[in-house]
């Protein structure tokens, strides 16, 4: 199996992330990273993965080794498969990959169970939503008005230019489109470390494409086991 990025810990940063049944402080403002946390994108990014690596004359990936290309943008996963230090000959596999992506990739998502119920009782008790998500904005649209969640949520933010998470999540942040109280929310530690760097409350999730080892490596500050505890985020 592919390596996922290094986790990186802080000496300042409590070790063991509190579970789903302590109380927190209340929470307004939740942003959830999108693959992983409210659907599983798995079956189409692999099929359009495969598809670039396929057309450049690459081996292909297996079916157990997409966990590690779900989270980190795009260019990122590709610069690593291909070992190609050229930014053209990345850009031009991320292009053959997103015209996969684009016309059958996309669609190739399943909402995990209770995420839907969850995201209704969080808005009707007045949280607001965003999601931050390391995948193209106008991808991450399509997918949530596939499932009819857009509504939910104030906005819709996604990796443009490869960027990382941390510096997505801060321009967000001094835009004032998202408040400094908010929980970033998301189920690897590319979600948590860019919550944290950016001084941000964290939530892990464990449904998933990042382990246990891998949220408490990145310090979450709270860890939920499965998508109808988050409902519970409304209580604090």
């Amino acid at each position: 199996m592919l390596n996922s990025d290094p986790v990186h810990q802080s000496e300042s940063m409590p070790p063991h992330p509190s579970t789903s049944g302590s109380k927190a402080e209340a929470y307004e403002f939740l942003i959830f990273d999108l693959d992983g946390t409210l659907s599983d994108p798995a079956v189409g990014v692999l099929r359009s993965i495969n598809y670039s690596l396929q057309y450049f004359g690459y081996p292909l990936i297996d079916e157990d080794a997409i966990s590690a290309c779900i989270g980190p943008p795009i260019e990122q996963t590709f610069a690593r498969l291909s070992d190609s230090t050229s930014q053209a000959h990345v850009a031009a596999l991320v292009a053959r990959y997103r015209e996969c992506y684009a016309d059958v990739g996309y669609a190739e998502n399943e909402l995990y169970p209770g995420v839907r119920d969850a995201l209704e009782t969080l808005v009707q008790r007045g949280l607001k939503l965003g999601v931050c998500t390391s995948k193209r904005a106008d991808f991450a649209e399509r997918i949530l008005s596939m499932f009819e969640l857009r509504k939910h949520f104030n906005f819709v933010s996604g990796g443009e230019d490869g960027k990382s998470k941390s510096s997505h999540l801060r321009d967000l942040l001094t835009s004032g489109r998202a408040p400094r109280s908010a929980v970033m929310i998301g189920d690897r530690a590319i979600d948590i470390l860019a919550g944290r760097e950016n001084g941000l409350r964290t939530i892990g999730v464990l449904w998933g494409h990042g382990s246990e080892a891998e949220l408490r490596g990145a310090n979450a500050h709270r860890l939920l086991h499965e998508p109808t505890e988050l409902q519970g985020l409304a209580d604090g």
